[in-house]
Order: structure tokens, then C-alpha cells, then sequence
């Protein structure tokens, strides 16, 4: 009777996996997964039709964010607090750095993939910036 009220989800593995999908909207996990890590960021997403939200739950995450022109043409990080709601406005190039043992809930719409998504290769320049940032960023989180 219960599931009748109540549907229970959860995650355990790597990567990105969606949970509850609703009319226009739905609820994902996010955990690490290795190319993800520091050394392998090489590109940034946005989403051309939705805004997309971050949540970190466990663990410690960093947001690149690379602007809203064509291109990625500048990179500004921002450190995740356990907690707080993190909305990536659509058209705003973006990636994600998150610590081994990390979960963060992804809060978009159900129909946000392939079709409304773009990706930009990062140049050289920006690959190493993001690298020494991200890097920097999980060495002094677990001293």
C-alpha cells in the first residue's frame, strides 16, 4: 500500500544516473566517475533550452563555469557547500569537479540531453588553468 504513496530511490555508483522523472522535470544523482577527474577535463556543456541545478549532498565539488558566448572564454570556479542550491543558467558553459566520495542531486528538465546540449573542447590554456584550480582545490580539502 505504501508504494502506492511513497517512491524511494537512491544511488550508489558511478557517473549520472536519473531517478524520478515528473511532467517537465527531473531529479538525478551525480557521483564521481574518472572522466570527471581533474586530468581528463578537457570540455565544457551548457544547455540551450533549461537551467540546470546542483546540490551537493556528500563529499566536497567545484563548478567551472567558461561564460555564455559561443565559446568558453574565460573560466571562474565557485567551491560547493554542502547544501546549497547551485542553478546553472541555460546557455552558461559548465563542468563539474567533485571529490572521490562525492553526491550531488541534478535538478532539470526531463527532456535536457543531446538535442539541447552543446560542447566546447577546451583550449590548452583553459585545460591547464582548470587542472591546476581543480587540483589544487581537492589537495587542500583533504590536508
Amino acid at each position: 500500500m505504501i508504494s502506492n504513496l511513497i517512491e524511494i530511490k537512491g544511488f550508489e555508483g558511478q557517473g549520472y544516473r536519473p531517478l524520478v522523472s515528473y511532467g517537465k522535470w527531473r531529479v538525478a544523482a551525480l557521483r564521481y566517475l574518472d572522466e570527471i577527474a581533474p586530468d581528463r577535463i578537457n570540455s565544457m556543456e551548457r544547455h540551450t533550452a533549461t537551467d540546470e541545478v546542483f546540490l551537493l549532498v556528500t563529499g566536497i565539488g567545484m563548478l567551472a563555469l567558461g561564460g555564455n558566448q559561443t565559446m568558453v572564454d574565460e573560466i571562474q570556479t565557485v567551491v560547493m557547500k554542502i547544501g546549497e542550491v547551485y542553478n546553472i543558467k541555460k546557455d552558461s558553459w559548465h563542468n563539474i569537479i567533485l571529490s572521490e566520495d562525492a553526491h550531488v542531486i541534478v535538478v532539470e528538465n526531463d527532456d535536457t540531453g543531446d538535442d539541447n546540449t552543446e560542447h566546447c573542447q577546451l583550449s590548452p590554456k583553459f585545460q591547464q588553468f582548470l587542472q591546476q584550480k581543480a587540483n589544487s582545490f581537492l589537495i587542500s580539502h583533504y590536508q
